[in-house]
């Protein structure tokens, strides 16, 4: 009986996941193995593999590891901003902890899109930064910061700091402070304390902040494309401009689907590193 009632309460989420997650894979999938006709319609007779070789042809590779490159460095400075910001949120919030929540959400509040339009005007030739360096005399010509690989990885940390303070701050509140003061009962001074039991403890929750900014940094298409222009280009930016303008889907799924695996890949491989806390093996 008890086994039947797990299944009951599982079987919603199940279905939630296969109707919306598994069988849209499967149809992009399927799209992905066919090509087009001269009016650019998807054909799926005969089935192929082209477009998977074009994904995985040498010329493509730069894409990718630029795509990594981008995602990996928004969430090092993501996890670097965050992580104090969490942690003095936790333990001298006090009873302003919910405000202070609120204060890491507002961003989101307001549309991504405009927000990254405001980077834009922060970030140009005639931009808020330059105005100031150049009154402050520290510079007599526009520094250059729009359209580089900085403004993409600056947005995408401003568009995905929530995502990593928030899994941090439940990881932070939760850890108990008596063992932290045991650990400096024990000669620890504070760096030993926080390398060899803070940081530990938290482990979880710095892989899941992790997870949650790496994951949408590698599929987001707006900050590259409006902040990086075309100096800058990733996957998630090559897949818009394969269905919308070059309107080849097969060859768009096919790199969705591999972006699928990518993000999939990481995902397995960071959670593999937290066994213990995750599956309690």
């Amino acid at each position: 009986m008890t086994a039947l009632r797990n299944a009951v309460l599982v079987l919603p989420g199940i279905g939630w996941l296969v109707v919306f997650f598994l069988v849209p894979l499967a149809f992009i999938f399927v799209i992905s193995l066919g090509s087009r006709d001269e009016l650019h319609r998807i054909v799926l007779d005969p089935l192929t593999l082209e477009n998977y070789q074009q994904v995985f042809n040498p010329i493509f590779l730069p894409t990718i590891l630029q795509s990594i490159y981008l995602a990996s460095a928004t969430t090092l400075l993501s996890l670097a901003i965050g992580f104090p910001i969490a942690y003095w949120i936790s333990r001298y919030g006090g009873h302003r902890k919910t405000l202070l929540l609120v204060i890491v959400m507002l961003p989101f509040w307001t549309s991504y899109l405009i927000r990254t339009y405001a980077w834009m005007i922060v970030l140009r030739d005639q931009g808020v930064v330059n105005q100031f360096l150049q009154a402050v005399g520290l510079t007599n010509e526009p520094v250059i910061l729009l359209y580089t690989d900085f403004s993409v990885i600056l947005g995408m940390t401003y568009g995905f700091l929530p995502f990593t303070i928030l899994p941090l701050f439940v990881s932070i509140d939760r850890l108990d402070p008596n063992l932290v003061a045991a650990g400096r009962d024990l000669y620890a001074n504070g760096r030993q304390a926080f390398l060899h039991v803070t940081l530990p403890l938290v482990r979880p929750g710095l892989v899941a902040a992790a997870l949650l900014t790496f994951i949408p940094a590698m599929g987001d298409f707006v900050t590259p494309d409006l902040l990086g222009g075309a100096q800058v280009t990733n996957i998630a930016k090559v897949i818009q401009d394969r269905f919308l303008d070059g309107r080849d889907w097969p060859y768009g799924s096919a790199l969705g689907f591999v972006l699928t695996l990518l993000t999939l890949v990481g995902t397995l491989a960071a959670l593999r590193t937290l066994r213990r806390e995750v599956v309690g093996d």
